[in-house]
């Protein structure tokens, strides 16, 4: 009996310097990136929770607005809820020494910026999703090239 083939086996080596679908190599799609950020990848990457995790200052102000326990104002609790962390989960970041917002935002460090955005729109945070939105409109595209440190 044959064994069917994988994708795995018909996919070319890393180091294979073939075009992509872009119709670019990935030698091209790499010097353009480096010089001025456009290709494709780059263009069509989202950032992720794990990509604003970097951003001390973001992280301080957001921590700011989603610690504080308030009766009317949707915090950290709502959001992780209902990104499915259990009641017992949530009781247990409470009690911890560490911020439960950056706890939160390091268990879904894999979800997108958008996402999060949405979860802000849903629970209407509009407070937070401008500063989300002002970070992904001005300091990603900084921080997705490595330009960062470079403009200080």
């Amino acid at each position: 009996m044959e064994k069917p083939s994988t994708p795995r086996q018909s996919q070319p080596e890393e180091d294979d310097d073939s075009q992509s679908s872009t119709g670019e190599s990935p030698t091209a799609l790499k010097k353009s990136c480096t010089e001025n950020g456009t290709c494709s990848l780059c263009l069509s990457r989202q950032p992720t929770i794990s990509d604003l995790l970097n951003d001390e200052d973001l992280l301080y102000m957001m921590r700011i607005k989603l610690d504080p326990a308030h009766p009317t104002v949707k915090n950290w609790r709502n959001f992780a809820s209902k990104w499915g962390m259990t009641y017992d989960e949530l009781c247990f970041l409470e009690q911890k020494p560490q911020s439960p917002t950056l706890e939160f935002l390091l268990r879904n460090s894999d979800r997108t910026v958008e996402q999060l955005i949405d979860l802000c729109k849903l629970y209407q945070r509009v407070d937070i999703e401008k500063m989300l939105l002002k970070w992904v409109e001005k300091e990603w595209p900084k921080r997705r090239h490595g330009t960062y440190q470079n403009n200080y």
